[in-house]
């Protein structure tokens, strides 16, 4: 069968209602005001570089696709071992990366050592060139320790020129805040100073009495406000990196509420003087529930320290902090934990053996993953993830599909059956899909009688049609509920759309 190419090349103009980009840039290149800022020699200046990204993510219409590539520039702390320490945000999704010294005469490519997009860390080293050229005027600079509410700090830049502009910034609060990846959180320092525009500024070190405190990972120009990752779990990260295996920081695996209602204390029998979280959830094969955690639990203390009852604790250190850093930020893999839990009233002791996350039903991100897909007929097919969802905006919570969000929100009630969640993300007219171009953001539940668990098992799936010479595509949700497709008339459709541009009609 033939069909017209003005319709095929027409449709591949997929039309989603997508942003035009999910980046989250946070630079600290803003505004030029007075402050404290100063252009001023400082031997500590031997250990910073330019660090310069070419940053290229996957369409989330167009999975077989991605975007043009956009730069990225910031700063790095060069570490022992001619390493260097940024953000994950510098090393994520990257085409292309490279050092530069601070007068910018000479340039080094770099490659990712070591990456943790959830506490939003990255470790570089020199990919290849003279790299002994390349570090002999530099000095490695030695990891500090913590600092307190009230201490001065100096956040580094350079200049155009290689001169170092150092801006005086003062610790206001410690807070536990989520700076890269969406849902993971860890103990991260703002501070208060008026930073001055500066090339090379996406991420910038910061230093403490000669040392490195931490990295800035965001300013927000208004309220002049820092956030620096803190310098505990930049040990922690290099530490996890010592032996080149890295692994990631651990999670207990519940999902929690809190206790604040009286009404819900009185339910659930809590005393007055006892906080707690309510756990509303135990993900399967994690930690918490290969202890015995189960939903419906209450954490009133971990590792001796008493949970309040929106989930704040008081830590020797910083003051209030949120529970979670006691289990992320305290802890690696490996290691126990300790609970006291109220169940049905009564307290019992249980001990966790901390792990990293399991894979979950929807992936949170696919930093550095390609998406899978299939497209058949002009049916394009994907796994939900949050990316995806993301990339309806900045309001995507309320402009993504309800449908979907519903899934994010309960993927315990999908879960039967499932690795991932098989979605129809879009419709690209065809003769094969007529009647059918405005489906999309249906869950797939079975094709050809087979229940789909991922793109895998729909491929599978696709491969043996009804005798009747039709794929019958079945729908979680609807309407519709039940769709054919014809499979001489679809094959044909993917023929030609492979000579129309799709450079390849699935990716596992």
């Amino acid at each position: 069968m033939k069909f017209s190419t003005t319709i095929i090349t027409a449709a591949l103009v997929i039309p989603l209602a997508f942003s035009s980009c999910c980046e989250n840039k946070k630079a600290a290149t803003t505004e030029n005001s007075p402050g404290e800022s100063a252009t001023q020699p400082d031997p500590a200046a031997n250990s910073l570089v330019r660090i310069n990204s070419t940053i290229q993510m996957w369409s989330p219409a167009q999975p077989w696709d991605k975007s043009s590539p956009t730069n990225r520039r910031g700063l790095g702390a060069v570490l022992e071992n001619n390493r260097v320490l940024t953000t994950a945000e510098m090393a994520t999704n990257v085409t292309y990366i490279e050092l530069e010294n601070a007068d910018s005469t000479h340039r080094l490519p770099a490659k990712v050592v070591a990456v943790d997009y959830e506490a939003n860390l990255a470790l570089l080293e020199p990919d290849n060139g003279d790299t002994e050229d390349f570090f002999k005027d530099l000095t490695p600079i030695q990891l500090g320790s913590a600092a307190r509410i009230g201490n001065q700090v100096d956040v580094w830049q350079l200049e155009d020129n290689g001169m170092p502009l150092v801006t005086k910034a003062t610790i206001q609060s410690v807070d536990i805040v989520s700076s890269f990846a969406d849902g993971h959180y860890f103990i991260t320092y703002q501070a208060k100073g008026s930073m001055q525009s500066a090339a090379s500024s996406f991420t910038l070190p910061v230093i403490h009495h000669g040392k490195l405190l931490g990295l800035l990972s965001s300013y927000n120009s208004k309220d002049q406000i820092i956030d620096i990752i803190a310098p505990e779990i930049i040990q922690a990260f290099l530490n996890d990196t010592a032996d080149g295996n890295y692994v990631g920081f651990p999670s207990l695996g519940i999902g929690i509420t809190s206790t604040v209602d009286p009404n819900f204390r009185a339910w659930l029998k809590l005393p007055d003087d006892v906080g707690g979280l309510y756990v509303t959830r135990v993900r399967e094969n994690s930690a918490a529930a290969k202890a015995g955690i189960e939903k419906g639990d209450v954490v009133i203390d971990i590792d001796g320290k008493d949970i309040g009852p929106r989930g704040y604790y008081t830590d020797e250190q910083y003051g209030r902090l949120f529970w979670s850093h006691l289990v992320r930020g305290s802890h690696q893999v490996g290691e126990e934990i300790h609970l006291t839990i109220l169940r049905n009233g009564e307290k019992q002791k249980i001990t966790s053996k901390l792990e990293r996350p399991g894979k979950r039903l929807i992936a949170s991100h696919t930093y550095d993953q390609a998406p899978r897909y299939l497209v058949k007929g002009g049916f394009i097919f994907q796994e939900l993830t949050g990316t995806y969802l993301k990339a309806f905006g900045n309001d995507w919570e309320t402009k993504a599909p309800l449908n979907l969000l519903d899934v994010l929100a309960s993927p315990e009630d999908y879960e039967e059956g499932r690795n991932r969640i098989v979605f129809l993300s879009a419709t690209i007219p065809t003769p094969a899909t007529t009647g059918y171009e405005s489906l999309r953001s249906l869950i797939i539940n079975k094709v050809n009688g087979d229940t789909i668990a991922d793109i895998p098992t729909l491929l599978k799936a696709f491969q043996k049609p009804g005798p009747d010479g039709l794929h019958t595509i079945e729908f979680t949700d609807g309407p519709p509920k039940t769709i054919y497709l014809d499979a001489a008339t679809s094959d044909l459709v993917d023929a030609e759309l492979l000579k129309r541009g799709i450079p390849a009609l699935s990716r596992e």
